[in-house]
């Protein structure tokens, strides 16, 4: 019996020590998690919906709109953190996997704050992968820069060290908001530039005035070379006429990615039988802000017969981790993160 009792004993106490050592590790890891976002806020963002020839022609009377902006706090404290303004697709904030949400846990592991706006609820918007005529291509351009605004005048984000990173519809935003003459037109009144802009596989059909005379920040496109919404090849050509104009570009090309290679929830391949794609079309901005399609020699819209349907979206975790590898060396030498 007392043999009985005493192994019994040091069963309990054998199972006390490891449930004690599983609430502490456990304890650790939601310390851990819980530090990577100490706070979250949600802002309105004022900006207004403006067609794309009224945004090229310099309008500012479009239609009024406010749109929703998610800020995370990665640590507590009273210093100032650098931010990234995150700009989604066009199937808008995507959930758990989506790239919002991985790029937020990724930058915020790093220190780095998140603003995610999502352009669509407050025009009514539920995605335009079906019908991409809902919204200009550029008005996200608009919201990113009423975002820096927003977070220029945030006691916890340093104005100088906030990023403009988006994907697909966002990452044309991206990529075009580093132009000059859209800053001009419609960036901050005091000048604020953002630190760096990254654009994930963008559209690049469009050839607009001036595009080649950019900031003077990094500017760096993403991309898979089986992406067939958003040809690489593409961009390619901004980025040769960025270059030439002594802009400070890259683009770097993932071997077999497809379009949204960074989004986990994508795991097995989807094709997408009635997304449009621009991918064959030639379009040029003309006189007076008008979007000209140089196969017809006519207004571009989306019934043109370059516009065509299909495609594929996909995640590759090679190409995520290359990404998130090179983005990391990327944002420490924009933002001055400190490690």
């Amino acid at each position: 019996m007392l043999n009985g009792e005493m192994i019994m004993l040091t069963l309990i106490a054998r199972f006390a020590a490891l449930c004690l050592f599983t609430m502490v590790a456990l304890t650790l890891c939601l310390e851990q998690s819980a530090a990577q976002v100490a706070r979250i806020e949600y802002y309105p963002v004022h900006s207004v919906t403006l067609t794309d020839t009224e945004f090229l022609q310099g309008k500012t009377n479009g239609i009024p709109v406010t749109v929703a902006g998610e800020l995370r706090i990665p640590k507590p404290g009273n210093d100032q953190l650098p931010a990234v303004v995150l700009l989604h697709g066009s199937g808008g904030v995507l959930g758990t996997g989506g790239n919002n949400d991985e790029w937020s846990k990724e930058l915020n592991a790093l220190g780095i704050a998140t603003f995610a706006t999502d352009s669509f609820s407050g025009r009514n918007i539920v995605q335009t992968a079906f019908d991409q005529a809902q919204l200009g291509r550029l008005a996200m351009i608009f919201d990113a820069y009423r975002a820096l605004e927003l977070l220029s005048k945030h006691p916890r984000i340093d104005p100088t060290r906030v990023a403009l990173m988006g994907f697909s519809r966002g990452g044309q935003a991206a990529l075009y908001a580093s132009v000059k003459r859209f800053q001009k037109m419609y960036g901050p009144k005091d000048g604020t530039d953002f630190a760096a802009y990254v654009a994930f596989y963008p559209d690049c059909s469009t050839v607009y005035h001036d595009d080649d005379i950019v900031s003077a920040k990094p500017i760096v496109i993403l991309h898979g070379t089986a992406d067939d919404y958003n040809p690489a090849a593409r961009c390619k050509q901004i980025v040769e006429r960025v270059t030439k104009a002594g802009g400070n570009i890259r683009q770097i090309v993932y071997e077999g990615a497809y379009h949204v290679f960074d989004a986990p929830a994508l795991k097995q391949p989807i094709k997408l039988a009635q997304a449009t794609t621009t991918r064959r079309c030639e379009i040029v901005e003309t006189d007076n802000g008008r979007l000209l399609d140089r196969e017809t020699q006519q207004p571009f819209t989306y019934s043109d017969p370059c516009v065509e349907k299909r495609v594929t979206i996909a995640y590759d975790s090679a190409a995520a981790a290359q990404a998130k590898t090179f983005l990391r060396d990327f944002l420490n030498s924009a933002l001055l993160l400190k490690n």
